[in-house]
């Protein structure tokens, strides 16, 4: 594709006049969504589809929440996605874009997955994991017997979520003789977990691998693992080629079709829009309050999908005593998924160039106390290393790359990471932020440069540093929190996870509405809040809907039920910055800053 000059002023010139356009709203939606993430525009989507018109407002200037990504110069990094699960065929992702349309970004599988670096072992996990069984016994033949067992146990946990598309309907939508049909679905996938998941903590892990192992050698490829499952289940996921990284283009390409979707049905997506209020009649949400610009508009609506950090929704968007203080204590007690240091690295060579491949590499110092490896000290804290534009070459200019270095991090490491809060509870960022945030980054770059990319400094044309307090910043995620909260018991026994709310038609939408994270959690609610609506507002498309999702009708059943508007397939994969600048300079005969 070359394009002229003329042609590219003409369309910066259309981008920015529809960058300042003025918001065209409806003065009434029958649904509002809060967050333009991937839970959120999954349920813009799948409502869009149903004929509903809908409006879903953004806090920041893009779509797509942890799957927004961000560009530098000519090169596209990912913010916060290691990798996909749940988007093949008859997968949970998969089977809810399919009602949607097909001409979705088709995430790529995975041949090699994850590298297990530490000072004294260095093993490949492919989409073959037999062979690491098998070197393994040869390795230590006196534990061939717990091996092998180890390796059956975790292909009988991925046989466990390769039907997990069979359970991600929600009980709230579910009549009694439904939901006890759906305990037996729930119990039959959670049977395999139950004989691990009490092996949790320092103690809790060795006993477990103890269970399997007795050389000690083969604890420490493990090392930093807080629990038995998380070190098989990635090996049962590994088994059913549950491992895809994201489409061409990067993840931010998932939310970018979803919104097209949207806008295809003549319904709103805006962006830099805070929601300040939900606006509530009659113990009943009405609408919602929001700043655009320096300017506050209200916009009335039937429901409103709350896609959003919950305590936001519950302690901000909310007048004091609409939820209880009970729920509210709860919440704010809840276990979350730590946050993350993320450095993204653009390399004037190409990053096999430094030996990396497609699988994720995982370094750690084995030798180091159990808590060191979480403890946010870039010094003996375990980095995972991606390399991107080795899966895709559309990421970076050509003969160039990036890397992507990722650390558990937590948002109370030395005092809120040298910040102070506000009368808003806004972290300030000043000089001693920036300071610790690069002695954060060059630490890691260190350990990477020494324990796996040699001459790793001289290749860094720039890098950029995301702490927990970026997280916060661009998601509002509590702690910026990667995930939401964590499916433990604690959080099981106080219901954290919930789609209604104490106020009437404000439904969760987004990763709080689950226990657990990732694509298939936020698809998982965003599908769920849907249903909810349609029970009350479309018998057929939520029977319909519902059927699917329960793997009682095929899709060509549900599309042939005609409570889903037709949808073009008219999403056209955009070029990334490396390829239109590339086109721009053989059009031009010159590059074009």
């Amino acid at each position: 594709m070359i394009l002229s000059l003329n042609r590219l002023q003409s369309l910066i010139q259309f981008q920015y006049l529809s960058f300042m356009q003025k918001l065209e709203l409806k003065p009434f939606y029958d649904v509002v969504v809060i967050g333009a993430g991937v839970g959120g525009l999954t349920a813009a989507g799948l409502l869009s589809k149903a004929g509903f018109s809908v409006c879903v407002l953004e806090k920041e200037a893009h779509a797509g929440g942890y799957l927004a990504g961000f560009r530098r110069k000519n090169f596209v990094f990912d913010t916060a996605i290691h990798w996909l699960n749940q988007c093949f065929p008859g997968g949970m992702v998969f089977k809810l874009f399919d009602v949607l349309g097909n001409d979705y970004p088709a995430a790529e599988p995975q041949q090699r997955i994850r590298r297990y670096k530490g000072e004294n072992f260095d093993y490949l996990l492919t989409n073959n994991p037999n062979e690491w069984r098998d070197q393994l016994i040869k390795e230590f033949p006196n534990d061939k017997v717990g091996i092998t067992r180890f390796f059956k146990a975790a292909k009988k946990l991925g046989g466990s979520f390769e039907n997990f598309s069979n359970v991600f309907r929600s009980e709230e939508s579910m009549n009694l003789l439904e939901k006890m049909r759906n305990k037996m679905r729930l119990l039959k996938f959670v049977i395999p977990f139950i004989p691990y998941v009490t092996y949790s903590g320092e103690k809790g892990l060795k006993k477990g691998l103890k269970k399997f192992f007795k050389d000690e050698r083969l604890h420490k490829i493990f090392a930093s693992e807080t629990e038995l499952l998380a070190c098989l289940i990635p090996i049962g996921w590994a088994y059913y080629g549950d491992f895809q990284s994201p489409p061409k283009g990067g993840s931010q390409m998932i939310p970018k079709w979803l919104q097209h979707v949207v806008e295809h049905f003549q319904n709103h997506v805006y962006f830099k829009c805070k929601v300040l209020e939900i606006l509530v009649e009659d113990k009943t949400a009405k609408g919602v309050r929001f700043e655009h610009r320096g300017g506050q508009y209200q916009v009335a609506s039937k429901y409103v999908v709350a896609a959003c950090d919950i305590e936001t929704l519950y302690e901000k968007m909310l007048a004091p005593g609409i939820i209880p203080q009970k729920m509210v204590d709860k919440l704010r007690r809840a276990e979350l998924y730590t946050s993350s240091v993320t450095i993204s690295i653009a390399l004037d060579c190409p990053t096999e160039a430094l030996g990396f491949n497609e699988e994720l590499v995982h370094i750690v110092d084995e030798e180091h106390a159990f808590g060191a490896f979480s403890s946010g000290d870039p010094l003996t804290s375990e980095i995972s290393i991606l390399a991107p534009s080795l899966r895709d070459k559309s990421l970076a200019p050509e003969g160039q790359g990036t890397l992507t270095l990722y650390m558990p991090a937590i948002m109370d490491f030395e005092n809120n990471w040298q910040t102070e809060k506000d009368e808003q509870g806004n972290y300030i960022r000043g000089e001693k932020y920036r300071e610790l945030k690069t002695r954060v980054a060059e630490a890691i770059i260190s350990r990477v440069e020494e324990k796996v990319a040699p001459g790793l400094r001289s290749h860094i044309l720039f890098y950029e540093v995301a702490t927990p307090v970026t997280h916060w910043r661009y998601t509002g995620n509590k702690d910026g929190s990667m995930m939401g909260a964590k499916p433990c018991r604690a959080n099981m026994q106080n219901h954290i996870a919930h789609y209604h709310t104490p106020l009437k038609n404000l439904l969760l939408g987004g990763h709080w509405a689950e226990l657990g994270g990732g694509v298939p959690i936020a698809t998982k609610a965003g599908a769920n809040a849907v249903l909810l609506i349609f029970k009350k507002e479309n018998k057929e498309a939520f029977k319909g809907l519902a059927a699917y999702m329960d793997n009682r009708i095929s899709l060509e059943a549900l599309l042939k039920l005609g409570c889903f508007k037709p949808y073009d397939n008219s999403w056209k994969h955009p070029l990334s910055p490396a390829q239109r600048h590339a086109a721009y300079t053989l059009g031009n005969g010159r590059a074009i800053n």
